[in-house]
């Protein structure tokens, strides 16, 4: 099992950059492939990015934040990052990563991540 926290949420104005985190516990974080999705209370939580379980492999992105937005690890730490610039208010939500013990190939809907953080919220200002 794996458990899940993010930080580094907070709010920025418009065009600046913020850089989340999120740290696993347990042993068998680097056979996971790991994800961020966002969502706003009321809608569906949203893909953003997902990297395979070795860092550097693979990686894919929202059409929204390509360019954006970068994902990466490091399985030494037990540690995901999304580093995001060119922020826009729309961008505004709470952020969450997640794990995936199917690594065949990299997912985009929710219901296919096995464990999730409570989340992080990210508010960008106009």
């Amino acid at each position: 099992q794996v458990q899940l926290v993010e930080s580094g949420g907070g709010l920025v104005q418009a065009g600046g950059s913020l850089r989340l985190s999120c740290v696993a516990s347990g042993r068998t974080f680097s056979t996971y492939n790991l994800g961020w999705f966002r969502q706003t209370p009321g809608k569906e939580r949203e893909f953003v990015a997902a990297i395979t379980k070795a860092s550097g492999v693979s990686d894919m992105y929202a059409d929204s934040v390509k360019g954006r937005f970068r994902i990466s690890r490091d399985n030494a730490k037990n540690m995901v990052f999304l580093q995001m610039t060119s922020l826009k208010p729309e961008d505004t939500d709470v952020y969450y990563c997640a794990a995936d013990h199917n690594v065949f190939r990299l997912h985009s809907r929710p219901d296919e991540y096995d464990y999730w953080g409570p989340g992080t919220q990210v508010t960008v200002s106009s």
